[in-house]
């Protein structure tokens, strides 16, 4: 039975369909099957996509790529856009997942409550290839390498990550920007031959300690020096967005009533169950952004992990 990776683009987003021209303009491509409207390009062992709707509308296009072919979907990477208020220009990488959102609650960007993607293990890997390839092509310091939270969707249920090109129009039409994005593909799945980056199949046995981030702003800074470490594995990285606590003082006038509600237990056991399934035989360690917690917030989440028996790492655990 074929193993697939499916990499996914919107031509309606020059962020996205770029990338994915670049590719195309690389050798050994021929057309595949027809996904209803979406159209299928094949390379080896991936398979491209193609669709006009929004990135984050087509939900379950691992599911129905196997109905269609019989193939087996090993992972999902999906090209798309980045905004920021900064409007700076950025090369990201991030997991997807809204492990945050309750029941009856409306994702505004795809996906569905509670619900958190297994992360893909080439997301450290790539996020250091990128920065090289990045650096070759002299588009650093202009644009920066980052990770960003676990956000947004759409549904999957294969091992996924997001490479997005940001932050303004200006930026996501820059073909340079493309060509890089389509070269860490290349590369990192050795479409081209050699050996692939990221494989966790492959490379645990050298180290199979898992980065889980909890707390933080969006671009996850303090989990970022952990993960530019060469070895360095991680999976989601839960802001403190994705984190809704409601102090305890607030909720009920009880100071020492340890029942803190909000969603964010729901959100670590989502993202930690889905990193478990995603790196099979891996040391999960949650890292915290201590800074970014009150007191009792990190008292509550430290007793949390413990009852999942999720071991909380400094920097030097993760190497």
């Amino acid at each position: 039975m074929t193993m697939v990776t499916l990499l996914v683009a919107t031509t309606i987003d020059p962020a996205s369909i770029n990338p994915a021209n670049e590719l195309l303009a690389m050798p050994g491509w021929s057309p595949g099957p027809s996904l209803q409207d979406i159209k299928s390009f094949a390379n080896r062992d991936v398979r491209l996509l193609l669709h006009d709707k929004s990135i984050v509308a087509e939900d379950d296009l691992d599911n129905r790529w196997e109905e269609l072919t019989g193939e087996v979907v090993d992972e999902v990477i999906f090209f798309s856009r980045h905004t920021a208020v900064s409007n700076r220009p950025a090369l990201t990488v991030h997991p997807i997942g809204v492990p945050h959102l309750l029941d009856g609650e409306v994702p505004l960007q795809g996906g569905k409550p509670g619900w958190a993607a297994p992360p893909s293990p080439r997301i450290g890997p790539w996020l250091r290839l990128l920065k090289t390839i990045a650096e070759s092509h002299n588009l650093v310091p202009e644009f920066e390498i980052t990770l960003e939270g676990t956000h947004h969707g759409p549904v999957t249920n294969k091992r996924t990550l997001f490479l997005e090109i940001g932050s303004t129009e200006d930026y996501w039409c820059r073909q340079d920007a493309a060509k890089v994005i389509a070269l860490l593909v290349w590369e990192g799945l050795a479409i081209g031959g050699g050996i692939d980056v990221g494989n966790w199949n492959r490379e645990h046995s050298k180290n199979n300690k898992v980065l889980l981030g909890i707390g933080g702003g969006h671009y996850a800074p303090r989990h970022m020096d952990i993960v530019l470490k060469d070895g360095v594995w991680v999976s989601h990285l839960l802001s403190g967005y994705s984190l809704p606590m409601e102090d305890p003082k607030l909720s009920n006038g009880n100071t020492n009533d340890k029942s803190i509600g909000g969603s964010w237990k729901q959100s670590i056991k989502a993202s930690y169950e889905a990193t478990t399934s995603a790196f099979p035989g891996g040391e999960i360690i949650a890292h915290l952004d201590h800074k970014s917690f009150k007191s009792w917030q990190k008292t509550a989440i430290t007793g949390f992990l413990g009852e999942l028996g999720v071991k909380i790492g400094k920097p030097k655990d993760f190497y």
